[in-house]
């Protein structure tokens, strides 16, 4: 039979699910006409009939007419094998040929329907997922962001936001594939930053993979140097030894390591280290003049930063008195370091960074220098309140934060600093209170 007619027959079948045109017009009597059954001497008795009925397998079977998650993993092994015969028989046949230009098309079908089975595959089949889901202190919420690639926490694949459902912890910003959210095993990173707001500040205190039974410090994954069954990376922080899995080689700034030796080089980290860092970095926790109290002879810049927090706890006072200074809320000009006007002492490691760069001094300086213009010349009620020297009882009206001034420690009056210091006697203000306490008894 030749091959024309044997072409026109297969077609006839309707063997090919991508040829829709007869069943969409239809005749114009409105009526389907009868489909042909396929002849069976299309498909035996010689080697290239075999070939092709290979070469059909994939398109003998309408995989886009099943529902969606019906399909076994058998149709995409088959579309697999019909390719690799198609691409046989393109070799075999002679070029430029009718016939080989029919099993190009043949080819083109069959690649189609395997991407669409793959896509189907890795697509979630739940499209009712709630928008709010709690798992280990975690709280996920479903996003609905399709642009953004990003990575799994759990399986380290990448997340398709465009066919995937995926969820992000609003504490701690874990992500994952909705398929991944049942296989997660470690609790939330901000539960222990609310139970647990202190650093690590021994550098890099390793105990060895002995100690850890050659396990992942986190997920208890067999580890080991040579990386086999899996690499074994320490976290400079922890300065324990997790897999590839949970340390995905990101670096971050160790607070130790900035403690003991001023050092902002960023260190290889942990995914949970990098985590539980990020958001300890805009806290308060760290005591300098306990934990490094050296620090200050070695680090100028920590020594302005002090005298200029001191000057602003002397400033607060006047600023709370006055009408005007909270109608223009000055103090909301620290509000991303509230701990600047309730301490002297404490600081984040945000600030011992931004300390080192030069940016904290910059920006305190220009607060420092608003503050100290209103107390001294925009307002006249802050400007009563100032002192005059009463050892010399000369000079312009002082204020406490003054570089020139000295504060008694008893009754915070203010004096000029030489007058201060050159006085023998005790504060005149402090003996009058003296002398008041004796008269009233």
């Amino acid at each position: 039979m030749e091959y024309g007619e044997r072409l026109a027959n297969f077609r006839q079948t309707r063997l090919n699910p991508f040829d829709r045109s007869d069943e969409e017009d239809g005749p114009q009597g409105g009526k389907t006409p009868p489909r042909h059954e396929p002849r069976p001497e299309l498909f035996s008795g010689s080697r290239t009939n075999s070939t092709d009925r290979a070469m059909d397998l994939g398109l003998a079977e309408d995989h886009f007419s099943r529902p969606m998650g019906s399909f076994v993993a058998s149709d995409i092994e088959q579309l697999k094998l019909a390719i690799e015969e198609c691409k046989k028989l393109i070799l075999e046949l002679p070029e430029h040929s009718e016939r080989q230009k029919d099993t190009v098309v043949k080819l083109i079908h069959l690649r189609l329907k395997l991407q669409e089975l793959k896509i189907r595959q890795w697509k979630d089949p739940e499209e009712d997922e709630p928008n709010l889901r709690v798992l280990l202190e975690h709280r996920f919420s479903k996003e609905k962001s399709k642009s953004v690639k990003q990575t799994c926490d759990k399986c380290s694949a990448i997340i398709w936001g465009l066919i995937q459902t995926w969820y992000t912890c609003t504490g701690c910003y874990y992500r994952c594939h909705s398929k991944c959210m049942n296989l997660i095993t470690k609790p939330c990173v901000r539960s222990k930053v609310s139970h647990q707001s202190e650093y690590e500040l021994s550098i890099c205190p390793e105990i060895g993979l002995d100690k850890q039974d050659y396990r992942c410090a986190e997920c208890r994954t067999a580890i080991s140097l040579r990386g086999v069954p899996s690499e074994a990376r320490q976290c400079d922080y922890t300065g324990q030894y997790y897999c590839t899995a949970c340390h995905w080689n990101d670096t971050a700034i160790v607070p130790a390591r900035v403690i003991h030796n001023w050092e902002f080089e960023p260190r290889k980290v942990c995914r949970s280290s990098l985590r539980y860092l990020a958001l300890m970095m805009s806290r308060p926790v760290l005591k300098l003049k306990e934990i490094n109290p050296l620090l200050f002879n070695f680090v100028e810049e920590l020594v302005e930063i002090r005298k200029l927090r001191q000057d602003i706890l002397l400033m607060k006072p006047y600023f709370i008195t006055c009408k005007e200074a909270m109608e223009a809320r000055l103090l909301l000009q620290l509000q991303d370091r509230q701990h600047f006007v309730e301490n002297d002492d404490m600081y984040s490691l945000q600030d011992l960074i931004d300390i080192s760069s030069g940016r904290l001094s910059c920006s305190l300086t220009e607060i420092h220098t608003t503050f100290a213009k209103h107390i001294k010349l925009d307002c006249e009620r802050c400007q009563a309140k100032g002192f005059v020297c009463e050892l010399c009882k000369e000079g312009d009206i002082l204020f406490p934060f003054d570089s020139h001034t000295s504060v008694c420690h008893e009754c915070a009056a203010v004096f000029h600093r030489d007058c201060y210091y050159d006085n023998s006697t005790t504060c005149p203000r402090c003996a009058r209170m003296t002398e008041r306490k004796q008269d009233e008894v």
